[in-house]
């Protein structure tokens, strides 16, 4: 098993010193789900939520989140973002969610993609509870990861 990267000698928790890590481009992509009644997935569909424009809102809350991530991740590295891309899919049972992250930098952008598609996901929730207290948001994981060699 690999050593946890995050976990000091003595066992106590340590933000990974990644200073002698080379800068270069680097991707992530997360995905998850929103399960929903039929109705609600109509609703979304057809823009009727009372709250407004649900697959709008829950982009623009992933983007934020993502820009976010080292506020709420205590041990997450601080990141100058190049880009983050989130899109709101309704499929035939719920909605899934996708999210990239890139950025030029000395570590990966995993966590920004995955916290991406988890605020997604709990704001297409929020904004639809009201009609569907049976949402279910499961299978968030991280899709792919990329780096250029340097």
């Amino acid at each position: 098993m690999p050593e946890l990267t995050h976990v000091s000698g003595d066992g106590s928790a340590s933000m990974v010193d990644v200073s002698s890590k080379p800068v270069v481009a680097r991707s992530a992509t997360a995905a998850g789900t929103v399960s929903m009644a039929p109705e609600t997935l109509a609703l979304i569909r057809e823009n009727g939520m009372k709250k407004g424009d649900v697959l709008a809102v829950a982009k623009i809350a992933g983007i934020a989140a993502a820009k976010r991530t080292a506020d709420l991740v205590p041990l997450c590295h601080p990141l100058s973002l190049t880009h983050v891309g989130v899109e709101c899919t309704p499929g035939p049972a719920g909605v899934r969610v996708e999210a990239t992250a890139r950025t030029t930098g000395q570590t990966g952008v995993e966590m920004e993609a995955l916290t991406a598609v988890s605020v997604a996901a709990l704001t297409l929730y929020d904004m639809c509870k009201a009609v569907d207290k049976g949402m279910v948001i499961g299978e968030i994981k991280l899709v792919s990861k990329e780096k250029a060699t340097p």
